[in-house]
């Protein structure tokens, strides 16, 4: 049974379609990478699974249960954590506290899981006491994904993780994208570095006007001249 299964999913914002039958699954132990032009519906299809828009039809899945159009607190409960693309960290708060704050519903947890994510991201052990809004890009980057990671989702999404950062904080997020579907969280991904993240990706998406025009490995689509035509600049 995969953790995350969507099926023929149709949803919108004002009663407009910008899904029109998108199909997603990915399993436990696997990295899904979600590519594709600007208006595709890509960070649409995100917030479908992570109830902030209205799924009109179509099912989502999380280990074989119906989730589409739960609140996302319910989500999160479920075992499900997102990191949105913009205003994803609180900039007066010290690192800690935007950590703490993730662990809200499990409040017993903070310690042990405080420990875990600075395993993930040494450098906010050391900028632990230090306002997030002081960060560069890409440390904020790394507070917004350890806050999610602080409630032990077993899926974690994430929209465009490295949206606006320098190559060497791209591969530097990529890496701990790694690492952490290493520890057992699955993860399924929108981004724009389409190449870059497809190399590390188990699965792969690629959306086109609300549809699936390609749906294979990471390592597939890369090497498809249709994908990398389309696509991927050539």
């Amino acid at each position: 049974m995969p953790l995350l299964d969507a099926r023929e999913v149709h949803g919108g914002y004002g009663g407009m379609n910008i899904l029109n039958g998108v199909d997603m699954a990915i399993e436990a132990d696997q990295i899904g990478v979600i590519v594709g032009p600007n208006g595709a519906g890509k960070s649409t299809m995100l917030k479908a699974i992570f109830g902030q828009l209205n799924v009109t039809q179509g099912d989502i899945l999380l280990r074989g249960e119906p989730i589409q159009n739960l609140p996302t607190n319910r989500l999160v409960e479920l075992g499900m954590g997102f990191v949105p693309q913009e205003h994803n960290v609180f900039p007066s708060l010290t690192v800690k506290e935007n950590l703490e704050m993730g662990a809200f519903l499990k409040p017993g947890n903070v310690k042990r899981m405080l420990s875990k994510v600075y395993e993930f991201f040494p450098p906010l052990h050391e900028k632990r006491h230090q306002p997030a809004g002081e960060l560069s890009g890409g440390q904020r980057q790394m507070v917004a994904m350890g806050r999610a990671l602080m409630a032990e989702p077993e899926l974690l999404l994430l929209d465009e993780p490295t949206a606006g950062l320098s190559p060497k904080y791209m591969y530097e997020i990529f890496d701990r994208v790694k690492e952490v579907n290493a520890a057992g969280v699955g993860i399924l991904m929108v981004e724009q570095n389409a190449k870059q993240a497809l190399a590390i990706a188990d699965k792969g998406f690629v959306l086109a006007a609300g549809q699936n025009r390609f749906t294979d490995t990471g390592q597939a689509l890369l090497a498809d001249p249709d994908v990398a035509k389309s696509f991927l600049g050539g």
